[in-house]
């Protein structure tokens, strides 16, 4: 499988220079989590949240792959298909895919049919079996968090990349990783909580792990 190059990815924070949105509720909101019930759910419950273990960290690191290109709401529709089609993305299974398991994805209608995309999972599943003799994928990704920042006012405030998520990007494409370029880390970072992209005045400003 040919390694697979990074297209531009979409952030949760698509509204430039917005502020908190009051919700009916009357809670303050990330404004990209502030309407669609089900960008709401993720936003509160999980977005900035630190997560454990090895399956989890795989499972966003693809998840944010497969989301290059397009909406997140579309991977959040197709989040339960994602873990299915990737044996819950324990990571010892999908390394043993083979061309069969690569065809059947491809006809996979309940998932995204991006061949450079699959073979991107794949791969990485194999990577993080192999990184596990420097500690494991969970430990490697931490060990980039950086020192907490001021708190973003406005979408505006919110970066695409960063020296740490550069810098992550670069470890592990040197560790056998694809699509895992500067944008795609940080907004991995983001969802996994290394860093805290909640804006000021959301409630769940403060949230990360």
């Amino acid at each position: 499988m040919e390694t697979p190059t990074e297209t531009p990815i979409e952030t949760p924070n698509e509204t430039p220079g917005a502020g908190p949105v009051v919700g009916a509720d009357g809670i303050a909101r990330c404004p990209w989590g502030a309407g669609d019930p089900v960008n709401l759910a993720y936003h509160d419950t999980e977005w900035g949240l630190r997560v454990e273990g090895e399956a989890a960290h795989l499972e966003r690191l693809t998840l944010e792959a497969f989301q290059s290109g397009l909406s997140w709401r579309t991977i959040l529709d197709k989040r339960e298909n994602f873990r299915a089609a990737f044996a819950g993305f324990d990571a010892d299974a999908v390394a043993g895919y083979d061309d069969r398991d690569v065809d059947r994805l491809m006809a996979d209608a309940g998932i995204v049919r991006n061949r450079r995309k699959v073979d991107a999972a794949i791969i990485n599943a194999r990577a993080t079996v192999a990184l596990r003799e420097q500690g494991g994928l969970e430990a490697f990704i931490w060990s980039f968090r950086p020192e907490p920042g001021p708190a973003p006012r406005t979408t505006a405030d919110v970066p695409a990349t960063s020296a740490e998520s550069i810098a992550l990007s670069k470890a592990l494409k040197k560790a056998g990783f694809a699509f895992v370029g500067p944008t795609t880390m940080y907004a991995l970072m983001e969802a996994v909580g290394l860093v805290d992209d909640h804006l000021e005045g959301c409630h769940r400003r403060g949230c990360a792990g």
